[in-house]
């Protein structure tokens, strides 16, 4: 019984799957506690930011950033060519948990926690750092739109 009281603080508060693989891709080290720690900070400086829920914002600002094209360079004949290509959802998701952990990671001001609650809030709104990420990833993939017939090869 006691046993169990020690390691009920251990015990995580419940989560979605996707939420487990943002705490994944937060860790370093293998300090698993420190990246639950920081997410649920984050989330609760979300709810005080906007008036909404936190969850909904988090889910919000991944499928804001999820890529639906990317550029693989292929080297052809001696020339390298850069293709477009559609990314798989699992693919997507990793991507997406990458570029707003990065960005939050290259700000200079406040905590980690703050820093992703104000990444994830202005992906959310379509803005920030991580949101231009992509539609400058979507650019690129218009821009080379000519060599989409490559991408058999």
């Amino acid at each position: 019984m006691a046993n169990y009281k020690a390691l009920k603080k251990f015990i995580p508060e419940e989560s979605s799957p996707m939420q487990e693989k943002f705490i994944n891709y937060i860790m370093l080290a293998g300090k698993k506690s420190t990246a639950r720690k920081i997410f649920n900070e984050t989330l609760k400086l979300i709810s005080k930011k906007t008036s909404g829920d936190p969850e909904k914002v988090f889910k919000i600002a991944i499928e804001n950033i999820k890529p639906q094209l990317e550029i693989k360079a292929k080297r052809i004949g001696g020339a390298v060519y850069q293709i477009p290509m559609e990314v798989k959802p699992d693919r997507q998701l990793a991507v997406a948990c990458r570029w707003i952990i990065q960005a939050s990671r290259n700000k200079k001001a406040g905590t980690m926690a703050q820093r992703l609650a104000n990444e994830l809030v202005e992906a959310s709104n379509e803005q920030g750092t991580a949101f231009k990420k992509k539609e400058d990833t979507h650019r690129m993939a218009q821009a080379n739109k000519a060599f989409a017939h490559l991408a058999k090869y």
